[in-house]
């Protein structure tokens, strides 16, 4: 079951490292293909969920939405509603033939999967799929059986490879990067979108793709964290961030907090106490562990020292959460039992409110080695104060 219409072979111009990189993952998915009995897989990315075209095509397009035709044999086929990412598509190479996606009437779509003729068709982000496009899809493949492929490309993500890990170190550097602009430019009477414009100038001049970030800044009246609004600094002040940059298409997050000034006694023991809460996460992390254990282990630590009920949705979103094509990918939570292989990528975070000082961030990102993990940032892990250097 090939795609007649294919333009040039995918991979045809590509490095050595690419075009290996390439075809690992069109191995890896094709064997869960084989394994969930899928004859073709779909990848749907509307405009603010695109990993799984970027995984297939090393491509982050811009239009509304954006989607990948993957047969289980044959050549994969991309499309965007943007005419400007069909060239970005080809020109990069890991895919051969780009076409229009017209959100209003994608013929074309329906003509590719017609001539694929499928019995069962995986989509990724299948709850996303707006209804003009699913029935557009139903109409091309008569009683074909229509399922989710999310977890399949999820699992296919989870693990990265060499050519991915050099990908995110370079996020790691930016991390560090951007971390000590913050700290830099902190001063009273400083609004918070200031300290953003400084944080991007930096990192987009060392060539960041783009940046999540959340922001909160005050005393231990702050619950949470939000995009930077026009509060002016004052002295004393708990100022906290997840900043996380995006480099060749992958994400990775450092999370730090930083008093203007001095640190009183209350956020020195909320920066033991999270430290504390970070250093056991990292402890338990080894191949084949779950989500939810190294949740377990960061949220004893709130329960051993009075401070369990913070460890609740009240409070508190995860305790981390993955890494990789995607800025927010696997949830360190209590409850999901997803195992953590090694070469997977998380921050490992237990950001909450408690009565110590408000909300505070601590985290960082690491990697699953064969026997424990790799801390992929070298930002120091302190209560920073203005005037340190970071």
């Amino acid at each position: 079951m090939t795609i007649g219409h294919a333009p040039a072979p995918a991979g045809t111009a590509l490095s050595p490292d690419d075009r290996a990189e390439l075809e690992s993952r069109h191995r890896k998915v094709r064997e869960a293909m084989a394994e969930q009995g899928l004859d073709v897989l779909l990848a749907y990315g509307p405009a603010w969920r695109r990993e799984n075209i970027r995984y297939f095509t090393d491509v982050t397009p811009g239009g509304s939405a954006a989607l990948v035709v993957f047969p289980a044999e044959g050549d994969a086929v991309a499309f965007s509603t943007r005419p400007s990412d069909l060239t970005a598509f080809t020109a990069q190479g890991w895919v051969g033939d780009a076409r229009r996606l017209d959100p209003a009437h994608p013929a074309e779509l329906g003509s590719v999967l017609a001539e694929l003729a499928p019995r069962r068709i995986g989509i990724g982000h299948h709850e996303l799929v707006p209804l003009v496009v699913m029935d557009t899809i139903r109409a091309a493949a008569p009683g074909a059986e229509v399922v989710s492929a999310t977890a399949l490309l999820d699992t296919a993500r989870l693990v990265k490879s060499e050519w991915e890990l050099t990908r995110m170190r370079r996020s790691a550097v930016v991390c560090a990067a951007g971390w000590e602009a913050f700290v830099e430019v902190l001063e009273p009477g400083l609004p918070e979108y200031r300290i953003v414009a400084e944080v991007e100038a930096r990192i987009k001049n060392l060539g960041a793709e783009d940046n999540f970030m959340l922001i909160a800044s005050g005393r231990d009246e702050v619950r949470g964290m939000t995009p930077p609004g026009d509060r002016l600094l004052e002295a004393g002040d708990l100022v906290r961030t997840e900043l996380t940059p995006k480099m060749d298409g992958y994400w990775l997050q450092i999370c730090r907090s930083v008093v203007v000034g001095k640190a009183d006694d209350g956020q020195r023991r909320s920066f033991d106490l999270f430290n504390e809460a970070v250093e056991a996460g990292i402890s338990v992390v080894r191949p084949g562990i779950t989500a939810h254990e190294v949740a377990v282990a960061q949220n004893d630590v709130f329960r051993k020292h009075g401070y369990g009920e913070y460890c609740t949705s009240q409070y508190t979103r995860v305790r981390g959460h993955g890494h990789g094509l995607h800025c927010d990918e696997t949830p360190i939570i209590e409850g999901n039992h997803t195992v953590l292989p090694e070469n997977s990528v998380f921050i490992i975070h237990p950001n909450t409110y408690t009565p110590l000082a408000g909300y505070f961030v601590l985290g960082d990102p690491v990697r699953v080695t064969a026997d424990g993990c790799e801390v992929l940032i070298t930002t120091e892990r302190k209560l920073f104060e203005t005037g340190d250097a970071a």
